[in-house]
C-alpha cells in the first residue's frame, strides 16, 4: 500500500536523533521498516526493548509505548521527555571520566540513579565510556572503561526531545508485563540469539526467546520480530507460525574471525 500524502509529510519532517550510542541500534533497518509501518501510523507502536531509540525516532509514531530492563537507560529517557538540560562539566578527558563514574556509581549506590544528575551523568559514561557500553558489576556499580575516541560531540540541551516524547510511555521491567492493546503496531528486537555462546550477567537466555515469541505470536495486531537468523531461531519462528524473511546487517559475525555480514531473520504476523 502506498503512503498516504499526510503519511508521507510525516516521514519527511525532521526529528531529534537516537542520543545515545548502543550496541545493535537498528538505523540501518529504517528504509525496510518505514514502507512496512507506513499503512499503520495511526496506531500505536510498542517497543519491549526500545534500547537506543533509532526504530521510534525514525518512524516517528504519534503515540508510543518504548520499554526497556534497563532502569537508567529509562531514567536518561524520561529526563529528557522533561527537555533535560545539563550543567555538569562534558569533556573527553580520562580523568574527569572516572570521577563522573564514581560520581553516577555514588548515587546508584544511595538510590538516586532517577535524578537529573543520574541521567546527565549517564548521558556523558555512554558517550565517552568505551564503544558505548552500558555494563555494570555484581554489585551494581557501572565499570566500562575510559574510551578511546579523538573527538567527541557532546550535546547539552535536549529540549527538542520533550516535543518528540509527548504522547511516548516509557516503562522499565520484563516485556510480558506490557499491557498490549488489540491494534498496537509491535516492533521488538530482543537481544540476539547467538549459537555456542551464553549471555553473562543472567542477560536474556533461551527461555526468554521463546517466551517472546510464544507472547507475541499471540497478539491480534501487526508483529515484527527482529533477531539473529540461528537455526534454532527461525524454527522457534515458523513453528509459531510467523511469516520469516532475511536481511543482512551491517554488522560482521567477528565472535570466530569470520567476517561474513551477519544475517538476520524478521518475523512477522498480521502484516
Amino acid at each position: 500500500m502506498s503512503p498516504t500524502p499526510d503519511t508521507h509529510a510525516v516521514e519527511q519532517t525532521p526529528g531529534p536523533s537516537p542520543p545515545l550510542k548502543w550496541a545493535g541500534g537498528k538505523r540501518w533497518q529504517l528504509p525496510y521498516l518505514a514502507p512496512r509501518w507506513a499503512p499503520h501510523v495511526a496506531r500505536r507502536l510498542v517497543e519491549p526493548f526500545c534500547g537506543g531509540l533509532a526504530v521510534a525516532l525514525g518512524l516517528k509514531p504519534a503515540r508510543a509505548v518504548l520499554n526497556d530492563i534497563n532502569p537508567h537507560l529509562i531514567s536518561f529517557y524520561t529526563w529528557l521527555g522533561r527537555g533535560l538540560t545539563i550543567t555538569i562539566p562534558l569533556e573527553n578527558d580520562e580523568t574527569l571520566y572516572y570521577e563522573h563514574r564514581a560520581r553516577f556509581n555514588a548515587l546508584l549506590a544511595t538510590q538516586q540513579g532517577d535524578t537529573a544528575e543520574a541521567a546527565s551523568l549517564f548521558y556523558f559514561l555512554n558517550r565517552t565510556g568505551y564503544n558505548g557500553l552500558c555494563r555494570f558489576n555484581r554489585s551494581g556499580q557501572f565499570n566500562v572503561p575510559f574510551g578511546s575516541y579523538t573527538r567527541i560531540t557532546y550535546v547539552r540541551d535536549f529540549s527538542r526531545y520533550a516535543a518528540a516524547f509527548a504522547d511516548w510511555h516509557f516503562t522499565v521491567g520484563d516485556f510480558a508485563a506490557i499491557a498490549l492493546g488489540p491494534t498496537d503496531f509491535v516492533y521488538a528486537d530482543p537481544p540476539y540469539d547467538v549459537e555456542f555462546t551464553q549471555y553473562s550477567q543472567g542477560g536474556f537466555g533461551w527461555h526468554d526467546q521463546v517466551r517472546t515469541a510464544e507472547w507475541l505470536s499471540r497478539h491480534g495486531g501487526p508483529v515484527m520480530l527482529v533477531n539473529q537468523a540461528t537455526s534454532r531461531i527461525t524454527d522457534l519462528y515458523e513453528g509459531l507460525g510467523y511469516r520469516v524473511s532475511y536481511l543482512h546487517a551491517p554488522r560482521r559475525i567477528a565472535c570466530t574471525g569470520d567476517r561474513t555480514p551477519a544475517r538476520e531473520i524478521v518475523a512477522t504476523r498480521n502484516l
